[in-house]
């Protein structure tokens, strides 16, 4: 009993650590569970395990006898006679009538049902794998989304900022061209600007308005509350990730049930050349028995059968070959599975590291913009700046923003593709 306690305490343990790999907010939880129950892909493969179900059923099936119902008739001339004591005697009838109640059953196949049945089990095993595989698809692809919405939320906030910023120069512009302490070609440059990064924040629009189009398409939900990039993983190195992503993924899991389909079908395969012993029954009435042919009689039949294929001129040879080259296809296709897994866990986790300092060294140049834009804005307004200073200095605070973010988005895209590629189901509760 103890030892019990222990492994369900192991077990226990175990699933709380899977589930705290990833830290994910509960909206984007809601997004993903919501397209589970909503997204047309889902349900379609859903049901291809109803159908490996009922193909189960059917295969099992061949167990049960099958028992048919016969009825014939025909007319038969010319009519069979000889003569006996003077008279004729009718040894079969003219019009032949009969019907009867039939039966046959496998009495042994030599394990062909029972092969039948275990590929027909590992066809449901790779449905539900296969369900595995969409959702992860899935989950993946409404994250994607959800940080496109963050990412251009704050990028149309950063234009927000460019904008109301030239615009108060361009309103102090204005003040000093009265006071004819500025050119009316200041107003205009300013102008130009404030109207080109209003054309760049309706691009920015266009997109996010987009991204909600996406987001409806994959959940029925058309707005969200995305507000920042919090998606977060535990760091592991590429060897630990390529074991987890073979433990964990589905398209790993995937192709282990492949492997497994296609040795039963070099198991089927040998059991071509397998002989067939089975029984079969009939009982019913019909006419032709003699003294009175035209009388239907009651009748009766049973026995046994066996059936052994002879020769096949390698036919199932062939078959055994086709299907074990098919499995060898299968084990070089996990083989390579494995390698693509390992490559990207490796890209995802170098783009994460590059990322994180990357935006260590933004952080610096930020700053150092935005100080250098308000020097250059109470220069300015102390005349001792030119408009294009202004500008310039806006620029690149405007860059210097916009390249941290960028850093921010390729971080928290990076880490949504390493928990894909680790098979981590983020999602759940």
């Amino acid at each position: 009993m103890k030892k019990i306690l222990i492994i369900i305490g192991v077990g226990i343990c175990s699933i709380n650590i899977t589930s705290a790999q990833v830290k994910v907010n509960t909206e984007l939880k809601g997004f993903i569970n919501q397209s589970f129950s909503y997204f047309p892909k889902v349900k379609e493969v859903e049901n291809t395990v109803k159908t490996a179900e009922e193909k189960l059923a059917l295969t099992e099936l061949s167990k049960t006898p099958d028992i048919g119902l016969d009825a014939s008739y025909a007319y038969v001339m010319p009519k069979i006679t000889v003569p006996l004591g003077g008279n004729e005697f009718q040894f079969a009838p003219v019009h032949n009538l009969a019907t009867s109640v039939s039966g046959s059953y496998a009495l042994y196949d030599f394990g062909r049902i029972k092969a039948n049945v275990a590929k027909a089990k590992n066809d449901i095993q790779l449905a539900k794998h296969n369900i595995q595989f969409v959702k992860t698809q899935l989950a993946n692809q409404v994250s994607v989304i959800y940080y496109n919405i963050v990412y251009l939320q704050k990028a149309i906030s950063i234009q927000d900022s460019v904008i109301q910023f030239f615009e108060e120069n361009k309103k102090l512009t204005e003040n000093k061209l009265k006071n004819g302490d500025a050119l009316k070609i200041d107003v205009m440059n300013l102008q130009t600007n404030i109207d080109a990064e209003g054309n760049r924040k309706v691009d920015l629009i266009n997109s996010l308005e987009k991204q909600f189009n996406l987001l409806e398409y994959t959940t029925g939900i058309k707005r969200a509350d995305a507000s920042a990039f919090d998606f977060d993983i535990n760091f592991i190195n590429a060897d630990d990730g390529a074991a987890i992503a073979q433990k964990n993924n589905a398209e790993f899991l995937l192709a282990e049930d492949k492997i497994l389909q296609a040795k039963k079908d070099v198991e089927i395969a040998k059991l071509a050349d397998k002989p067939m012993i089975g029984a079969h029954a009939a009982t019913g009435i019909k006419n032709g028995y003699v003294p009175d042919v035209y009388e239907m009689r009651f009748n009766y039949n049973a026995g046994v059968s066996f059936t052994m294929p002879l020769y096949g001129f390698g036919k199932t040879k062939q078959h055994v070959k086709l299907q074990e080259t098919v499995v060898k296809q299968q084990e070089l296709a996990q083989n390579t599975l494995a390698g693509t897994y390992k490559k990207d866990i490796e890209q995802a986790l170098t783009d994460i590291k590059t990322n994180i300092e990357r935006i260590r060294n933004t952080k610096s140049q930020l700053d150092a913009a935005k100080t250098a834009q308000q020097i250059t804005a109470s220069r300015y307004k102390n005349g001792v700046a030119t408009n294009l200073d202004v500008t310039a200095a806006a620029t690149n605070v405007q860059k210097a923003a916009l390249t941290q973010l960028q850093y921010d988005y390729q971080l928290c895209l990076a880490k949504v593709e390493l928990a894909k590629l680790l098979g981590y189901e983020y999602w759940g509760k």
